[in-house]
């Protein structure tokens, strides 16, 4: 029996093990195939305060850790494959670790983006291919580089961008976009960007520098172009990981986990959720730590509650 285990150590689930970890909780932190999240994905962190020159995101998340296990929280590596939350205590089955029983559960198992599946996309993830325009978009002041979506998201983030390169390139694989027409208007009246309908992506080129371009075939004659490019953006969306939860978490129509406004708290008792998994606006390292803090603070105000009606039971 823990008192309290997360899910997750990106900086969300970190931080929850810091604050935790000092109020001398003693947190479990099951870290799953990526410990770290999507930031162990990304080379150099510019916009997370405290460090002036920016920090490598993989020693962002190491740091973090170090800092959650001198304070004594535990970690252990393991894969949730099934949650019981339908009583205290909550159960987990956990492929290494076998069945796990908690008082309180903290969910900051993040959102992963999706991606294209093509030849040359994962490996050049840090090296010109990203996920998230706001945290990398600096790094191509001055260049040429792609936005792959048809979304809201993907003129967003080709809005955002000309703020730092020349020219942004939206490659669709349809002749028609599913982006709401206020944000197609906002992209076709902007001058740095132009328009590759109706290609599909099928590899992504690079050389020792990084990507080189975008490999596309042309739907209407099925023959392949080369869009040269300094940086591709994948924006076809994310998916929260809340699979293994089977529906037992109230969520929106896209899977995030719905939380009380102004809390961590979800339609469950004792169970709490920070990070990207019930945040789909704004998906930023120093949010997911922010609301990281807060699930910590709400656990341990349950669990002292939770403690005060437990021993009211006795007398």
């Amino acid at each position: 029996m823990e008192k309290i285990i997360i899910l997750g150590t990106g900086p969300a689930g970190l931080t929850a093990a810091i604050y935790l970890a000092r109020a001398n909780m003693k947190p479990i932190v099951i870290e799953g195939d990526q410990p770290g999240g999507q930031l162990t994905l990304t080379t150099e962190v510019e916009n997370f305060p405290g460090f002036v020159e920016g920090v490598m995101g993989p020693e962002l998340m190491d740091n973090m850790r170090k800092q959650a296990e001198r304070f004594g929280a535990e970690f252990k590596r393991g894969w949730v494959t099934s949650a019981d939350l339908s009583k205290r205590p909550f159960t987990l089955q956990v492929d290494g670790l076998g069945k796990v029983q908690t008082e309180s559960l903290i969910l900051s198992t993040g959102a992963s983006a999706k991606l294209l599946q093509i030849p040359g996309e994962k490996e050049n993830i840090g090296r010109g291919v990203s996920t998230c325009a706001t945290c990398d978009g600096f790094f191509f002041r001055g260049k040429k580089v792609i936005i792959v979506g048809g979304g809201d998201s993907a003129m967003e983030e080709a809005n955002f961008l000309t703020k730092f390169a020349n020219e942004v390139v939206i490659v669709h694989r349809r002749n028609e976009l599913r982006a709401s027409k206020i944000m197609q208007d906002r992209a076709r009246e902007n001058k740095k960007i132009s328009w590759q309908l109706d290609k599909t992506p099928t590899e992504v080129l690079s050389g020792d520098k990084g990507v080189t371009g975008l490999k596309v075939k042309n739907n209407a004659t099925g023959e392949q172009e080369v869009i040269e490019t300094n940086g591709i953006f994948v924006a076809i969306g994310h998916k929260p990981n809340t699979g293994f939860l089977d529906g037992q978490i109230n969520t929106d129509k896209t899977g995030y986990i719905v939380v009380t406004p102004g809390t961590t708290e979800t339609n469950i008792p004792g169970v709490f959720a920070c990070g990207d998994v019930q945040d789909k606006k704004y998906r930023q390292a120093i949010t997911a730590a922010g609301t990281g803090c807060m699930a910590a603070l709400d656990t341990e105000r349950y669990l002292e509650g939770s403690a005060v009606q437990d021993w009211s039971k006795t007398l």
